[in-house]
């Protein structure tokens, strides 16, 4: 068997990982894990990238309506374990079940930044420009 020269994700990794985000998302919507911050907030997993191995589930989140979401971020990570274990119902089909590390999720802060710099008045001004030429 061939390793893959890329450090893109297999699509055995890309398949675990919906698995996994999905079987996340339904412990955390059904109030399993008894957490203050967690029951008190709306959390939303973007994306769960597996380890080569597929024994690390690292979990981008972004928690809703908090300011501050290294508070989210830390009472998931302290409940990981908890949840990984609720985990093993929903994906009986894996061999081990991931170490799951909950990680926030910055990239609706990138496409923010992104449209702001799109919508500056130096881009419009150039885009302008061009219409002009033609």
């Amino acid at each position: 068997m061939t390793r893959a020269t890329s450090s893109a994700p297999s699509q055995r990794m890309l398949r675990v990982g919906e698995q996994v985000r999905a079987a996340i998302t339904q412990v955390l919507q059904r109030g399993e894990v008894r957490d203050d911050i967690i029951e008190a907030t709306v959390i939303s997993i973007s994306e769960v990238r597996m380890s080569p191995d597929l024994k690390i589930a690292t979990a981008y989140v972004t928690p809703l309506g908090v300011s501050d979401h290294s508070i989210v971020i830390e009472a998931l990570n302290r409940n990981a374990r908890f949840i990984r274990g609720r985990l093993g119902q929903q994906l009986r089909q894996m061999k081990y079940m991931p170490e799951v590390r909950f990680r926030d999720d910055t990239s609706f802060d990138n496409y923010k930044k992104i449209d702001e710099l799109l919508r500056s008045p130096e881009v419009s001004r150039d885009l302008d420009g061009d219409n002009d030429e033609q």
